[in-house]
């Protein structure tokens, strides 16, 4: 069968919040870019970040980038890259008024300046009082980024394929990377998009959890895709468990409740954070908080009838607080919980949330591999941002707010770094005639495959391995059990049929295709947990208890065709500032 060329200068996979301002960026210096998303641009997954952005903009108390860099560095638990941490940070105060100067709507305080509200492991002085260093718009901050961004993707004329799902990687004899194949979901046709420079945007894969407070379209597919085109994905082990996702649900509650002066008690009505963090309480960071809410429930405090949860209370802020500030929070409690905040507190358990790890690249946006020049060489023609990415900014653990730094920090450097190498790489690269076999071969399985699993089943039952033996806490007995049981997963995700072939909107079709991408993501995590034998941020383990400088400060690499491991060193030196060395971690 022949497949449809299209040619471009950049395709962009994703049109969330990382993607679109690339993509803006891309549009704006001229040149030809198509933007991939699987739904419509504005109900990719940024939509639902609610608390913030961070920036020392020192409008609500005083404060500094320096700061806001060792608090990233002591949040990721000193996994994260400081010269990665140090551009990130140091770049926040621009970037955020860059999104003031597009539109964004942030709310404001007295004198008009842009509002700050407090966060977890956010501090002034190196680890001193609370810093207020989050720039919020209510509790919709991402909701109002992510319009700001498609307006003015809108107004540069971006190209946006709307409802079509990227399938495989094109990469040529020496690994360049040549575009993607995708599937327009309304016809159910595949093309082949061609691109001078291809940058994936594609965010999480949380769905790979049965708890989560992930969109269901969060299937990890820019990272199946690089999987399976043989290149290593970084520190999988650590996902971020969110201390307060509504309990059975999974839909998150923002750590802005917190910052705004709400605090979680047990069914004593005892505020037991002050037990786990004696400094930062609420606001210590997000693996402690998630850790601490584990414990209480195990140890028999915790809630309800089935004592499976704890409460967050935010009843004494007052209404007008609540509605003014928090107005998305009630409305999920109204909706999920059926309690309304203003006069009960929220039923909440910990809920996988966020991805650490990813593809790597570096600060610029470029993937880097191990290579034969040392650990991380860029593969020409290829870029990712976001959360899908691994630059490692959040290393074993994520700050509150960082995350939409992370996409238009990182978005904009990707998208400069774009433009500079295509003015050294004029032309496209000749496609050869198997660049699409492999996409061709996944469908046709599909297509052809009778007597085979249904997908539900399959991903219901990879959901519940990963939930059961790589959660919160890990054990060494589990991890091991779910390595096994995760590779079984494995061979009946390949044995999956669709009963409906037919093409238009074949959402069967698209489930099957993302299941692919799913066991890619969970398999890499299992493995790579089970390897890491310490306890760092958000990966603990119970034989573990402590976290091992001497042997485990480096990232691990896993790669996906021979499920083997590889390591590489963290970065420790920053660009311009003295290193933060690795300390204990106390809130």
């Amino acid at each position: 069968m022949a497949i449809i060329k299209r040619k471009f200068d950049v395709v962009i996979v994703g049109s969330g919040g990382a993607g679109m301002r690339a993509a803006l960026q891309l549009s704006e210096a001229g040149l030809k870019v198509a933007v991939l998303s699987k739904v419509f641009p504005t109900r990719s997954h940024t939509v639902a970040a609610q608390g913030g952005i961070a920036a020392s903009l020192g409008n609500v108390t005083e404060d500094n980038w320096h700061w806001h860099m060792y608090d990233t560095v002591k949040g990721s638990d000193y996994l994260g890259d400081q010269d990665a941490i140090e551009f990130m940070c140091r770049q926040a105060n621009e970037v955020v008024y860059e999104l003031e100067h597009y539109g964004m709507p942030f709310d404001r305080l007295e004198n008009g300046k842009i509002y700050q509200r407090p966060f977890g492991g956010q501090s002034q002085n190196f680890g001193g009082a609370q810093a207020t260093r989050s720039c919020a718009s209510a509790d919709r901050t991402g909701h109002a980024m992510l319009h700001t961004l498609y307006q003015r993707n809108v107004s540069a004329n971006t190209q946006f394929f709307i409802e079509w799902m990227a399938l495989d990687l094109i990469r040529d004899e020496q690994g360049d990377v040549l575009g993607v194949t995708a599937m327009e979901m309304e016809t159910g046709e595949v093309m082949a998009l061609q691109a001078r420079a291809t940058l994936f945007a594609t965010g999480g894969g949380g769905r790979i959890f049965q708890a989560s407070t992930n969109a269901y379209i969060n299937t990890g597919d820019g990272l199946g895709m690089t999987a399976r085109a043989g290149i290593p994905l970084e520190d999988m082990e650590f996902w971020q468990f969110h201390p307060t996702g509504v309990t059975d649900v999974g839909v998150l509650i923002s750590e802005a409740v917190r910052g705004e002066g709400g605090y979680l008690i047990n069914k004593d009505g005892e505020r037991f954070m002050e037990r786990y963090a004696p400094n930062a309480k609420d606001l210590a960071s997000r693996d402690v908080v998630s850790r601490a809410l584990t414990i209480e429930i195990k140890e028999g405090r915790g809630c309800g009838e089935h004592a499976d949860h704890l409460l967050l209370k935010l009843d004494h802020l007052g209404a007008d607080v609540i509605k003014s500030r928090l107005p998305g929070i009630r409305e999920i409690a109204l909706k999920f919980a059926h309690v309304d905040p203003i006069d009960s507190p929220i039923p909440v358990v910990p809920t996988a949330h966020y991805m650490m790890g990813g593809i790597p690249t570096n600060y610029r946006g470029q993937v880097v591999v191990p290579y034969k020049t040392g650990p991380e060489e860029a593969v020409p023609g290829f870029y990712a941002v976001g959360e899908c990415a691994c630059v490692s900014v959040h290393g074993s653990n994520r700050l509150g707010t960082n995350s939409l730094l992370d996409l238009v920090v990182f978005g904009r450097a990707a998208a400069n770094q774009i433009i500079k190498d295509l003015q050294k790489n004029p032309h496209h690269k000749e496609l050869s005639k198997d660049a699409t076999d492999k996409t061709q071969a996944r469908l046709a399985r599909l297509e052809n495959k009778r007597d085979g699993e249904r997908v539900y089943e399959v991903g219901t039952a990879l959901r519940k391995t990963m939930q059961n033996y790589c959660g919160v806490f890990r054990f060494a007995d589990d991890l091991a059990a779910g390595v096994v049981k995760i590779s079984e997963v494995a061979e009946r995700v390949a044995n999956t049929e669709i009963k409906d072939k037919s093409k238009v909107f074949n959402t069967a079709r698209i489930e099957a295709l993302e299941l692919d991408n799913l066991i890619e993501v969970a398999i890499a995590t299992m493995v790579s947990a089970e390897a890491r034998t310490e306890s760092r941020g958000a990966h603990s383990r119970e034989d573990f208890t402590e976290r091992d400088d001497v042997n485990w400060l480096k990232h691990t690499l896993f790669f996906s065709e021979d499920k083997h491991l590889d390591y590489k060193p963290v970065r420790l030196k920053p660009l311009t500032v003295e290193s933060f060395p690795p300390k204990a971690r106390t809130y």
